[in-house]
């Protein structure tokens, strides 16, 4: 499951710099998160490090992208493994 920041977003810059995937951004209005990032902190974390330091409490699970644990870390090995794959060029 991917999570999704909603508009209750006060913009405080907590969750963006504690992302080891760097799923979350600066969006027009408010930070969002990558579905396509976002492991729920899967490999790294128990528990979802934007959610554990939210200060609104804004951050649930994005019904849009419905994942489970072995989903989130297959998506996470692959993030990894294209951290560490070198560039061509």
């Amino acid at each position: 499951m991917a999570l999704m920041i909603t508009d209750e977003c006060i913009n405080c810059d907590v969750c963006e710099p504690e992302c080891p995937n760097q799923a979350i951004s600066m969006a027009h209005e408010h930070y969002v998160i990558d579905p396509a990032r976002c492991t729920e902190c899967v490999g790294h974390f128990e528990q979802p490090q934007c959610v554990q330091l939210c200060p609104v409490n804004c951050i649930p699970v994005d019904p849009a992208h419905i994942e489970d644990r072995e989903t989130l870390w297959r998506k996470y090995r692959r993030l990894q493994a294209a951290s560490v794959t070198p560039a061509r060029g």
